[in-house]
């Protein structure tokens, strides 16, 4: 798992490979992601927009941007959370993640929240030592 806190909203990310879903032999690969939203302050906040940077094993970038997350922008008084499911497929049997959520408080105040990197791995990338 992966986490990382940005003024008081926790974002913990624990990534998953979906062999049924990938089929490596048509280089097609998928993840699964569930991520938790934790707001740990004292305002309640709305999470409004999301900003992924997705990297495949061979350096190619792709950015996703757009409102919510799963067709939802919840809003998260102080001590609660929100917790959903998403994917992405890849090219290649490895790959990385990391991203961020746009939250607004009821004040209308604007800000950035880190979702932190994660690796996304396969049984099927080639094992390098070091």
């Amino acid at each position: 798992m992966y986490s990382e806190t940005t003024r008081s909203i926790k974002v913990t990310v624990k990534p998953f490979y979906l062999e049924d879903r990938s089929s490596p032999t048509e280089d097609r690969y998928v993840w699964a992601y569930h991520v938790r939203i934790e707001n740990r302050g004292e305002e309640t906040v709305q999470l409004r927009n999301r900003h992924w940077k997705i990297t495949d094993g061979q350096g190619r970038m792709q950015e996703v941007r757009g409102p919510g997350v799963v067709g939802e922008q919840p809003v998260l008084s102080p001590g609660e959370s929100f917790e959903y499911t998403s994917g992405t497929p890849l090219p290649t049997p490895s790959g990385i993640m990391v991203g961020s959520y746009q939250m607004e408080t009821r004040a209308g105040e604007s800000f950035w929240v880190r979702v932190p990197a994660f690796s996304l791995d396969s049984p099927h990338q080639p094992v390098r030592l070091n």
